[in-house]
């Protein structure tokens, strides 16, 4: 595990500097595009099914599981459960840092405004701070038995950490790194996510199932079987559906209106991760047992599409624009880059 400094600072949350920060992104990666199409250097594509390619295949460090990117996409942040998190450079698919956080880490979110990461390390019982701009843990945030997935705000003020062991998900207030409430949803919850506006929160793994929580109140106001062994979840771009991940294979769509399942949809077997493109056209959700990607399309809720060729699929994620798909492979430590058509 990759050595860590570790100093407390607090850190209000704004999103506006992301508008810039989105810009340069977005300038620097057509510069490159462009450099990239003049050279003739442009990457062959490693397979293609249903017109999704593997465009890409990066090592990491380690076992990789959860991975997040930044809100312009410019870097993805894969955890591995050796105790480190990989900055990827999305324009290069090259690994520009390693940073030591705990031990085991799974879930990663970053903040609304890019500034900051925050790492889940279950077996080591804290939640790491990750300064974006120095690639330094800037602070260790102590909690009650096993973190697991984490979520910030759209807002950026709370952070939700899951908390398998004690069953539990804790309240981050993200200006001082502090618990400032826990919620008792029971079960052995592993991934939450917020509602696109933040009036909710949706827990997968709690007591019967998917846990739904007002974030005004921090109360726990609906309960629904979303199909067996819940693991991940994600929510549309709109807020109009939940998707949910199941160990079993499936993935359990719920109406958010009516707290109701409105579709369960055959994946590979262990489906881990789960996510949305952000154009709420696909869901894509990893087959840990398969090796595979299922790609579903939101609006007919059946599969379209598989990708093979991922060993140990585990964690996914999609950049802004709905073209890339990350994918976290813990049977030979990589990071799969799939291209969408």
């Amino acid at each position: 595990m990759t050595s860590q400094t570790t100093t407390h600072t607090s850190h209000p949350q704004s999103s506006r500097p992301t508008r810039w920060r989105c810009r340069a992104a977005y300038l620097a990666a057509l510069s490159l595009s462009l450099a990239t199409a003049a050279s003739g250097l442009a990457a062959t594509p490693a397979w293609a099914a249903g017109g999704y390619q593997i465009a890409a295949t990066i090592p990491v460090a380690g076992d990789p599981a959860g991975i997040a990117l930044s809100p312009c996409g410019g870097r993805a942040y894969a955890t591995d459960a050796g105790g480190d998190v990989s900055v990827i450079n999305t324009r290069t698919n090259h690994v520009t840092a390693t940073i030591g956080v705990g031990y085991f880490p799974i879930g990663i979110a970053v903040s609304p405004n890019g500034a900051h990461a925050y790492v889940a390390n279950t077996f080591s019982g804290n939640v790491s701070v990750i300064s974006t701009a120095t690639n330094q843990v800037t602070d260790s945030i102590g909690v009650t038995g096993r973190p697991a997935g984490v979520a910030v705000s759209p807002h950026g003020n709370i952070a939700y950490v899951t908390n398998a062991l004690t069953g539990r998900v804790q309240v981050v207030n993200t200006t001082n790194d502090h618990i400032a409430r826990s919620i008792d949803v029971g079960g052995s919850p592993v991934g939450v996510a917020f509602s696109p506006d933040g009036t909710r929160a949706y827990v997968a793994g709690g007591a019967g199932g998917v846990s739904v929580i007002n974030t005004a109140t921090n109360q726990v106001t609906a309960t629904i079987n979303a199909g067996p062994s819940p693991y991940w979840v994600a929510v549309s771009p709109n807020g109009a559906r939940a998707y949910v991940s199941n160990l079993s294979g499936s993935v359990g769509v719920i109406n958010t209106t009516t707290n109701q399942v409105i579709a369960s949809i055959g994946t590979g077997l262990f489906a881990y991760g789960v996510a949305v493109s952000p154009d709420g056209t696909h869901v894509y959700v990893t087959g840990n047992s398969d090796n595979d990607l299922s790609v579903i399309d939101t609006a007919t809720n059946q599969v379209v599409a598989t990708v093979p060729g991922l060993p140990g699929a585990f964690g996914v994620t999609v950049s802004p624009d709905s073209r890339h798909i990350y994918v976290t492979n813990q049977g030979n430590g990589t990071v799969s880059v799939i291209t969408s058509p």
